[in-house]
Parts: structure tokens; sequence; C-alpha cells
């Protein structure tokens, strides 16, 4: 008998899709339990972040005709890498390998399979990572791609083009419940955690029902996320910056005081109304930046709690 795998999936107002994701999830399962390859016990842990249509009365159907099927449920929305979270701190007492994903099914379910064989050739972390883009339209590919690599140039580590689905065992994740950030960046804590690392390459989909959670918008917030909650390399950017506009600043001074001494008078308002305004839009910036640093720092001295779960349907023999 193989070892006990839980599946998370964090749900917001997924009623569209959710039928169908518990089918083909269940399915993955019955395969790799009657495979030999995970244990009886394993479990899909659905989590409800909030939702306000009728996901979390599905969840609880779904429990009631199949104890394959888990549910956590939030007492409010909390956000996807929180709900995410939740999911996985509650699995990571139940199981012995866990695998996060999204449920709208553009995560290729038959990973799984190659994720659970690398557990077990001991990989105690496995991304999922796209193969390609292909099917993406050239915007989309060129602002996802160009995500991954601002967000490495400005310091936060992440594997590029791997999202949320990725498999972690029971002492990756006990690593995990270490980091205490209020603001979560899963995709840049996860390879802090260390140990045998391996991925797996999947052929993204599209979405199964429903609308996109992560339109351009909030994409850009979550970049702005992940770089100012791992990263001081902004404000690194900001100093160096600013000693550059400082040293261009004196070589005008001097270039000024020598023509000056030579007699010839330096007409030039519109050059200076602009260094005025470059200077003053630098300073806004930077105030900007060390603001958003100073808002992390506001919250993590609060030490509020991530997420408060309201209830666990998790049935097992003899529950």
């Amino acid at each position: 008998m193989g070892d006990i795998l839980y599946i998370v999936v964090p749900c917001y107002n997924e009623e569209e899709v959710l039928p169908e994701t518990a089918r083909r999830l269940k399915e993955k399962m019955e395969h790799l339990i009657a495979a030999g390859r995970i244990s009886e016990e394993s479990r899909v842990l659905f989590v409800n972040d909030g939702s306000r249509d009728k996901t979390w009365s599905m969840i609880e159907g779904l429990h009631r005709a199949d104890r394959r099927f888990s549910g956590v449920n939030l007492t409010r929305n909390r956000g996807h890498q929180n709900a995410l979270l939740a999911g996985l701190m509650t699995a990571k007492d139940r199981a012995d390998m866990v695998i996060s994903m999204d449920a709208d099914l553009q995560d290729d379910i038959d990973a799984v399979d190659a994720m659970v064989e690398q557990y077990y050739a001991g990989c105690d972390i496995v991304y999922g990572v796209r193969s390609s883009r292909e099917k993406d339209t050239f915007f989309k590919r060129f602002t996802a791609e160009g995500f991954y690599r601002v967000m490495n140039f400005l310091g936060a580590e992440t594997v590029f083009n791997h999202a949320d689905y990725r498999l972690m065992s029971k002492r990756a994740l006990e690593g995990l419940a270490q980091f205490k950030e209020v603001n979560l960046f899963l995709r840049g804590i996860v390879p802090m955690i260390g140990y045998t690392t391996g991925t797996v390459e999947y052929e993204r989909g599209e979405r199964f029902a429903g609308e996109s959670k992560y339109p351009l918008k909030k994409m850009l917030s979550f970049a702005m996320e992940g770089i100012t909650s791992l990263s001081t390399k902004p404000i690194r950017y900001i100093t160096v910056l600013g000693f550059l506009v400082f040293v261009v600043s004196i070589l005008m001074l001097i270039y000024s005081i020598v023509r000056w001494a030579n007699g010839e008078t330096v007409i030039g308002w519109a050059s200076v109304i602009c260094s005025v305004w470059a200077i003053g839009g630098l300073i806004l910036l930077a105030l900007g930046v060390i603001g958003e640093y100073i808002g992390k720092i506001y919250l993590e001295t609060k030490e509020r709690p991530r997420f408060l779960i309201k209830e666990v349907l998790d049935q097992h023999e003899g529950d």
C-alpha cells in the first residue's frame, strides 16, 4: 500500500466547475489506489475561500456522498494564497504528501502520476511547470513570462512558468509551517524550504468553466505583493538611482561653473523645469516603494491570523 496523498484545491465561487473537477480527481485517485501508488486513506481536500455561491454546499454534498472528498470552510474570503495555506496546513498532519492545484482544471491532472513517482524517487518538492505557452495570446504570453523575469530580477526567486501546482512531502510542509509571514507569496517561499526538488512538465489547458480569478490588474498586484514580501532589492535600486542622480547633479554643477568662468550665460529654463519634474517624480516613486515596505512591516507586526477555519469535513475509517 502506498503513502497517503491529499490533493488540496482552493475554491472561490467555483460552482460551475466543481462537479467536473471532483469527477476527474476521483478518477485519478481511484486509478492511483488501484495501482498501489497511494493509500485508501487519500483524499481530495476542497478549501472554500468565503465563496458567495453554492460552492460550500456542493462540497458538503460531495463529502456526504463519498468520504474521498474532504472540505475546509474558512470564516471569510482570505485570498487564494491564504486559502491554499489553510488547506496545506490542514493536510499536513493527515497526509504523507500533498499536491496543490487550482479548481479550474487548467492544471493537467495526469501530471499527478509523474509527481507521485518523483516523490517515491526521493523528491520532497515537485514543481508542475508549463511546457509551453503556444495556446496563449501574444499579450498573455508576454505579460506572464515578463512576470517571472521581473520577479526574479527584483529578488523574488521563483520557478519559471510554475504557479501553485506542486507536490510537497510532509517534512517539506513542516518546513513551510515555520514561515510565519502574514504577507504570503507561496511561489517564492516554497523554493526557500530546500530539500530535494524535481519538476514535471505539463500542457496547461483552458479554464473548464467560470471566470479567471487573476485578471491583469490582480496579477500586477500579486507581483507587487511577491516582490515586496520577499526582497529588498527595489529599495537598493532606489539607493543606486539616487546616488547616480546626485553624481549627475554634481557634474552639471561643475559644467555650469566652468561656463560661467568663461563668461558664457546658461539659458535653459526648460532643462531646469524638466529636472525639477524628474527629481520630483523620483522622490515620489521612492516614497511609494518605501511606503509599500512600511505597510508590510505594519501588517507583520500585528501578527493577525492568516486564516480562520469555520469547519472541517474529513472522514476516515472508524470515524
